[in-house]
């Protein structure tokens, strides 16, 4: 199966499953509903339930056990976004090539539509009734989402970011940044995949981890090598951002050289990682290599 064959796949299985998630926008609160489906559904790479499908499938899972994990972490990924773009944060009016949440409807709107999709998101992972697993097993996951979310992953990774702005970090705390900010929930998705599989196989999961590692750091790498190449139109939000912030990025700190240099090592390291899986693991060497040469 070739790269794009898989993602359509993939993307098609998780549009579905979210679809199926979200409450209908024509239910009360209407607009809080509709904001919630405009962050979610919008155009995107899925990237994250991509790789929690692609992960559960080495394993002979099938995709619908595995939808509540695809549809939590795309959730989490969204909410996080809706945050991110706000006055407060990032204060970002393009997101995916359309207005960011916040101004499409309005700040306070966004602001309880990220709190929803976060509780949505436990929600789904913890009532899920396809999912076949017992209750140890679910608490796992929903603790892998939690501390992946929180100020030892995803939030705080933000936290590091918003104070780094204006300021020179060494390559090891740019890393730190990045591994909290992006490589957390990237993480867990392949991590979710693995425990939703009912696997124990600690050799498996620490392989699989360490791919996650790898692509996380990669993803990030590749965004900030975009923030400077890529065309707004294409990449779906202002190009140049995060230099016109003063943010530290891997191309100002390496040269865009050893980035471009970096982001190929990684993508190596994670390929290695998978030698010992067969041919099933090839969506996930295929989704290493499209990270890295993405133009959005």
């Amino acid at each position: 199966m070739s790269l794009e064959d898989a993602l359509l796949r993939y993307q098609a299985q998780i549009d579905a499953a979210l679809d199926r998630a979200l409450p209908p926008a024509a239910v009360a609160p209407a607009k809080l509903h509709e904001a919630m489906r405009y962050a979610v559904l919008g155009p995107g790479k899925r990237i994250r339930p991509v790789l929690v499908y692609a992960t559960g499938e080495i394993f002979g899972m099938p995709l619908a056990q595995l939808d509540s994990s695809a549809i939590a972490v795309e959730l989490i990924h969204a909410y996080s976004l809706v945050h991110d773009d706000l006055p407060a944060m990032d204060n970002d009016d393009l997101r995916r090539g359309r207005p960011t949440c916040h101004r499409q409807f309005d700040e306070a709107t966004a602001i309880l539509a990220g709190d929803a999709l976060q509780a949505l998101a436990f929600d789904v992972l913890a009532s899920d009734a396809v999912l076949a697993c017992d209750a140890g097993r679910r608490v796992r996951m929903i603790r892998e989402l939690a501390v992946a979310s929180g100020s030892q992953g995803m939030a705080g990774g933000q936290a590091i970011d918003l104070a780094a702005v204006g300021k020179r970090l060494t390559v090891p705390e740019l890393e730190t940044m990045h591994l909290y900010k992006t490589g957390a929930l990237i993480r867990a998705s392949v991590r979710l995949g693995f425990l939703a599989s009912g696997r124990d196989d600690t050799a498996q999961a620490e392989r699989l981890d360490r791919y996650a590692r790898s692509i996380g750091l990669a993803f990030q790498v590749q965004d900030d090598i975009l923030d400077v190449e890529g065309a707004t139109e294409t990449i779906g939000k202002p190009q140049g951002s995060d230099q016109d912030r003063d943010k530290p990025t891997y191309p100002n700190l390496l040269g865009m050289s050893e980035a471009k240099a970096t982001a190929e090592r990684l993508c190596r390291e994670a390929i290695v990682a998978l030698d010992c899986f067969d041919g099933r693991a090839d969506p996930l060497r295929l989704i290493a290599e499209y990270i890295v040469r993405r133009d959005r």
